[in-house]
Formats: C-alpha cells, structure tokens, sequence
C-alpha cells in the first residue's frame, strides 16, 4: 500500500509539473537580415547594411496564465547591427522593446519601452514597411530636426492600455512618462489611437502629442494607415501629419501608396512615397520596386531599385539622414539597388 500511495503522489506531482509547463511559456526567436546596397547620385556607395526587410533582432516573449482568465505577459528584443556585431537602437540592449504586462478579458496592460501606433501605421501598411531599404516610410520626416517615424517608434518610460477586439476594433492610448521632475504634463509622449481588422480591410488612425519643456518642442502627429486584400494581391497606403507647435513651427507631412502581389513563393512590391515639409522646398519623392522569393517559411531572397528624387537642400534615400555619410551635397537625386537574405528563427 504504501508503494502504491508513493506511485499515486509521484503521478500527481507529475501531472502537476505538467500542467504548469502548459500555463507557462517562453520563447526564443530571432531575425538575421543583411543586405548589400548600391547608391548612385554624383557620387556612389557600395556597402553591406543590416536590416532590410527586417530588422535583425534576438528576443524573448513569454506568458503566464494566473488563472481567472488572467495572464502575464512579456516581450524583451534586442536590435542587431548585423554588418558590425554592434548593438541597434543607438547601441541600447534591448533597444527594441523591453516591457511586461498583464492580460485578460479586460484587453492587456503594459509598462516599458513600447512600440508606439506610428511604428505600425508606418510599418504595418507600408509594401517596403519602415525599414532601411526601398521605398519606405522612414523616408518621411526631416522637418526641422524631427522625422516622426525614427523618433516616435519607440516610447520609452510608458505605460499602455488596448482593449480586447469589440467586433473586430481595437482602442488604445499610451503615456510615455518625460520623467522630469515639476514637468508631469510638460514633458511626455501621448498616444491614442484605434485599429479595425475585420475581412478584407485592416486600418490604424492614430494621434501622438510629443512635449519636451527644456527644448520648448511640441509636434502633435497624425497619422492613417489602411490595407484591402483582394486575396494575392494588397493595396496599401498611408498618411502622416506633423502640427510643430514650437516656435520654430517646422511642420510637414507625407503619404504612401503601394501595394504587393504573391504568387506561388514570389512576391512583388511597388510604392511611391512623398515627404513634403512645409518650410521650404525639400521635397523628396521615391519609387521603388521590390521581389522577394521564399526559400522556406523561414528563409527569403529580395532585391529592389528605386528611384529618390530630392529638391532643395535634401539628399535622402532610405537609410538617410541617419546615415551622414552620403549626404554631403543637397538636391541630388539618387539610385539605389539592393539585394539581401532575411532567416528569421
């Protein structure tokens, strides 16, 4: 009997564990991307970048059921300068995202460094997204010192609330805390905004209001995002607003349309992108067509040429003006071909 009672607690202790290994999970994943680029305007540069259809990354994500229809929940990712070894995000560790939260029928609440709702309009609905290759979205900005897109990303110190899909609609605000002491309101990032997936459609409208009292900087950001899936094919486009507040009142916006079509594991990308500030003519337009073939779920080739024409001052293409070293003359136009392997794991 008593062998029998030691096998019976040895089952239950078993099954417990068990039970526990399935209410709990971390996983570990991760993105490699590099790409060579080719950029021609009066002068050329031929390098190798990191990034291109994604940003390479390492990351774990993990959950926890409490019980009651409660979870915890957290994401923490780390940029990958895949050229160098470097660290991304300007060399921060988990540059990316770094937050945890709890989740439930109530939607999920979350603290830490976050995406904010321009890094998915930008990204999400954008046939070359907002990365360093293409005719993306970054090349939205440079009004005054400001580009919206690489500046507002991220959000660090916040605090975020997103309810649970109501038919098919999603609410959301964020507060990013300035942490500056007498400046509560005064310095900090506020994000509202609503996404709708339901069929053929997935849209994002959004709002961010940016405040830093020291600079006396205001930019009041809007931004519009919408896909329709015709089934191989998506049509996608976009709009973002920058209101500059300040009195150097450097505002601006820009848009996108494009869209891809697969067949089979081929899949083709055309866009066109305009980033038009309002404070003098540096207009810069670009064109771009990409392929991409999937070697596996895992594994893709791509390849793109586009076309940056860029008035007045600005001499952008899509790693620029992050990148200072091709941008010493204003006005030129430029050429840029691609061609890169992404493995994500």
């Amino acid at each position: 009997m008593a062998i029998k009672q030691v096998a019976l607690a040895a089952m239950a202790m078993a099954a417990a564990a068990a039970a526990n290994a399935q209410s709990s999970s971390v996983t570990l994943y991760g993105v490699v991307d590099a790409f060579f680029q080719y950029a021609d305007a009066n002068d050329s540069v031929t390098r190798l970048q990191s990034g291109g259809l994604n940003g390479s990354r390492l990351g774990f994500r993990g959950t926890e059921d409490l019980g009651g229809g409660l979870r915890a929940i957290f994401a923490i990712e780390s940029g990958i300068q895949l050229d160098d070894g470097t660290v991304g995000q300007n060399k921060t560790m988990w540059g990316r995202q770094a937050w945890v939260g709890l989740g439930g029928d109530f939607g999920q609440v979350t603290l830490g460094r976050q995406y904010s709702s321009l890094y998915f309009v930008s990204g999400d609905f954008s046939a070359f997204t907002n990365g360093a290759y293409g005719a993306s979205t970054g090349v939205i900005g440079g009004f005054g010192e400001y580009e919206p897109v690489r500046d507002l990303s991220r959000v660090n110190n916040s605090v975020k609330y997103e309810t649970p899909s109501l038919g098919g609609l999603k609410i959301g605000a964020m507060w990013g805390f300035g942490e500056v002491a007498d400046s509560t309101t005064d310095t900090r990032i506020a994000d509202i905004y609503a996404r709708y997936t339901a069929g053929p459609i997935d849209a994002l409208v959004s709002f961010i209001d940016d405040r830093v009292e020291a600079t006396d900087k205001e930019e009041r950001t809007i931004s519009v995002g919408g896909a329709y899936n015709f089934g191989d094919f998506r049509l996608l486009a976009g709009y973002i607003n920058v209101n500059d507040r300040s009195s150097a009142n450097d505002d601006g916006d820009g848009f996108w349309i494009g869209g891809d079509y697969r067949f089979g594991a081929n899949l083709l990308r055309l866009q066109y992108v305009a980033n038009k500030p309002d404070a003098d003519d540096s207009d810069t337009q670009a064109l771009g067509i990409g392929y991409q073939y999937d070697l596996s779920k895992r594994t893709a080739l791509y390849t793109s040429l586009t076309h940056f024409k860029n008035d007045g001052a600005t001499r952008w293409h899509s790693k620029l003006p992050e990148d200072k070293s091709f941008s010493s003359a204003g006005g030129d136009n430029v050429n840029e071909f691609v061609v890169g392997v992404r493995h994500s794991f």
